[in-house]
């Protein structure tokens, strides 16, 4: 429920109450002693639905817009009244003047939202080199890229073109800056004693996840945009939702900084690709959700500038999105690729293990090292074997080959393979479970990459 306070300007008094009065509101009327512009001021109760519906009718009743108007939230209403003004008012829809309000507050002055977000920012590749989900989400509750998101949509739905310029250019040049911020901080952090010599960024998981974008990460920033609209209409959860936004945003642009850092262009590229593409999408689906939502410019007449504004945004939008896709598919195809191969491979070496019933020979693991990129760049897979067989077993010298004959022809495709041999003891028990949980750990200790087949014995 909303407290709505109006002076009204001399003159207007009757039209005023008569506007009231036809939209069945209860009000209370004050004389207005101070400035003689005015003569009384009204005040009524009104759900948040019927506030935009109520101030148009003060409107055409000759309250201008220079005139004062509050919208209050208030705690607790009792009475009985109250059901029909909310049957006549459902939904929770707040007016487009406290829209406009609530997207003016969301968006700070340009020193606190840079510094913000260079805090943010630091704590985000902190724990990404620290592979720390929990230091990463910590980080996103500082960062205050929920404000510039919003008001870009609003400024642009309301007519309000300072507003939406000043929130795609936060947006722009906040997100330059933290990619900047994580390349400033990743070549200041290779030369201290904090990040061992030689460390492959690309193998820490967190890391990982943000070069190796696909569809679903689009869905991710979608759902965002649009749970940051809605907080903002209902005026529910807006702090938790930030933190939703800024997740889709600021770790891959500090994953960007850190691949500039580190020198591997693939991983910057992949990263910035990421940041674009939610960035795009949250502007998306905000906009989408505050037009479908019906609001309307503060000024009426500017409505059918401001459908062409949003039209052509969309377009701008969209196409861009449907141009980063292309991006999107190739990894969510490559994904799915090498993902198949590696549980193809696995069940191939499963079922012929089963099927040759060796006694005494056990298939300890099968691991298969072959990322997207490798697909991209046609590099070869490379299948790590691990094998136990007892003491009085001789393995074959040119397994490994055979092995790789067989999987290149099976996949048509070249393909490395590397065997270890474990030595194994049986005991002589009913089903018996050779205890290779511990020989399982020592098997990553085989080598990753091959130029040609091998047999390595362990």
């Amino acid at each position: 429920m909303r407290l709505v306070q109006v002076l009204i300007p001399e003159g207007a008094r009757a039209p005023v109450l008569d506007a009231l009065d036809g939209e069945g509101i209860d009000y209370a009327l004050f004389d207005e002693v101070g400035r003689g512009d005015f003569e009384a001021m009204v005040q009524f109760p009104v759900p948040p639905s019927g506030v935009e519906t109520i101030m148009e009718r003060l409107s055409e009743a000759g309250v201008p817009e220079d005139s004062y108007a509050i919208v209050l939230p208030t705690e607790t209403v009792v009475s009985q009244r109250l059901d029909a003004l909310i049957e006549r008012f459902p939904g929770l829809r707040i007016s487009r003047e406290e829209l406009h309000a609530r997207a003016e507050d969301l968006a700070p002055a340009n020193s606190t939202f840079f510094a913000f977000l260079i805090l943010s920012t630091v704590i985000a590749a902190t724990g990404l080199l620290l592979d720390s989900a929990a230091t990463i989400i910590g980080a996103m509750v500082v960062a205050p890229l929920m404000g510039p998101a919003i008001s870009a949509s609003v400024g642009t739905i309301l007519d309000d073109r300072e507003m939406a310029s000043r929130g795609v250019k936060l947006q722009v040049i906040g997100l330059a800056a933290a990619i900047a911020t994580g390349a400033i901080l990743g070549l200041l952090l290779q030369g201290s004693v904090l990040i061992p010599p030689g460390v492959d960024i690309r193998q820490i998981p967190q890391v990982a996840e943000r070069t190796s974008p696909n569809f679903l990460s689009l869905f991710l920033a979608l759902g965002s945009g649009l749970a940051g609209a809605l907080s903002i209409m209902r005026g529910s959860g807006s702090t938790l939702v930030g933190v939703a936004i800024a997740v889709a945003l600021v770790p891959p642009a500090a994953t960007a900084g850190l691949g500039i850092a580190f020198g591997l262009p693939a991983v910057a590229i992949a990263a910035a690709v990421l940041v674009l593409v939610n960035l795009l999408a949250i502007n998306l689906s905000a906009l989408l959700l505050f037009y479908w939502a019906g609001y309307k410019p503060l000024d009426a007449g500017q409505f059918e500038r401001v459908r062409k504004s949003f039209t052509s945004r969309i377009l701008v939008i969209a196409v861009g999105i449907a141009v980063l896709s292309i991006v999107l598919g190739g990894v969510t195809w490559a994904s799915f690729q090498t993902a198949s191969f590696e549980q193809q491979v696995q069940a191939e070496f499963q079922q012929g293990f089963e099927e040759a019933d060796i006694e005494g020979v056990e298939l300890v693991s099968v691991t298969v090292d072959y990322e997207p990129i490798d697909l991209v760049l046609g590099n070869e897979p490379q299948v790590n074997v691990l094998v136990a067989v007892p003491r009085d077993t001789e393995a074959p010298p040119d397994l490994a080959q055979r092995w790789d004959d067989e999987l290149s022809q099976e996949f048509d495709r070249d393909v490395v393979v590397r065997v270890g041999f474990l030595e194994a003891q049986i005991s002589e028990r009913e089903d018996p479970t050779p205890p290779f949980g511990d020989l399982r750990a020592r098997s990553q200790s085989i080598p990753q990459r091959g130029a040609s087949a091998s047999v390595a014995t362990v």
